[in-house]
């Protein structure tokens, strides 16, 4: 069994509950003195830790708009508010997949309002998360091949040249981070980017990983295409250039890892977006 760790006494933490460990983090529930729940994400020591870390600076921003309330911070540690267990990809026949949809761009409309405070300072530019992308694509080109790759750092470049409506991100929003409890709707684990604000609707597309039926349905691509541009305010096409370009992103992330059913996954979703594009 997981031990706790020994937490900060202003938390005043009456009791932990192991939840999950995952490549990040170890993640508890605790009981705090008041009698309400809430979770510690203890982040490790590892090679992308400071893309964990970014996510506080905007928790604290949001001030729980949209996101989980960040209640305290002790060095690597985060004690956050409860969101609740229900994950907004529970369930979902081609009904529920419409409302969750619905849900999701709900959930950002609220992580991308206008606030009174200045933005972090800490957030990385969306330029830089490319930075996969850019190098897998810049490896192609050097090897003569024409690949998803090349065609996706192409786009990204031109998104990024034209941006629009930029703010602050979560930046790996999806089914499994948006969660239902007292306050409704929350979003969890943001990373904290800085740009379009499309990019935000990107990786729904791609998600919940388990459900290729949904996610490579030209049907279901273009239906959310058109939710988040009249949600969001944007050409239905650019949405769909964004998820695209981090479809292939991601897949040029486990091409790194040297995940290729992953990567291969990725790009058959990317494929199918590309695809329903063209007929835009």
């Amino acid at each position: 069994m997981t031990k706790p760790p020994d937490f900060p006494e202003e938390w005043k933490i009456l009791g932990a509950e192991f939840i999950d460990e995952t490549l990040s983090s170890v993640i508890w529930k605790v009981a705090q003195a008041d009698g309400t729940a809430a979770v510690v994400k203890d982040v490790k020591q590892f090679d992308d830790m400071q893309d964990e870390l970014r996510g506080a600076h905007l928790l604290a921003w949001r001030r729980g708009d949209g996101l989980v309330r960040l209640l305290g911070r002790h060095g690597n540690s985060m004690l956050l508010e409860y969101a609740g267990e229900r994950h907004l990809s529970e369930g979902l026949d081609e009904a529920t997949d419409v409302a969750a949809t619905e849900i999701a761009a709900e959930v950002m409309q609220r992580l991308h309002s206008a606030s009174d405070h200045p933005a972090p300072a800490e957030l990385q530019p969306l330029s830089e998360r490319f930075a996969a992308l850019f190098a897998k694509a810049e490896r192609d080109r050097s090897a003569s091949a024409s690949s998803p790759y090349t065609q996706a750092a192409s786009i990204a470049r031109n998104l990024l040249d034209d941006a629009r409506d930029i703010r602050p991100l979560h930046g790996d929003l999806h089914h499994d981070n948006i969660l239902f409890g007292a306050r409704g709707w929350l979003a969890i684990d943001p990373k904290g980017v800085l740009g379009d604000a499309g990019f935000d609707a990107a990786n729904l597309f791609y998600n919940p990983l388990e459900r290729d039926d949904l996610c490579l349905a030209p049907e279901r691509i273009a239906r959310m295409a058109d939710l988040f541009s009249h949600s969001m305010k944007q050409d239905p096409r650019r949405l769909l250039d964004h998820a695209f370009a981090y479809g292939c992103l991601s897949a040029a992330w486990h091409h790194d890892d040297g995940n290729s059913r992953d990567e291969n996954r990725e790009l058959a979703v990317a494929s199918a977006i590309r695809a329903v594009r063209a007929s835009f």
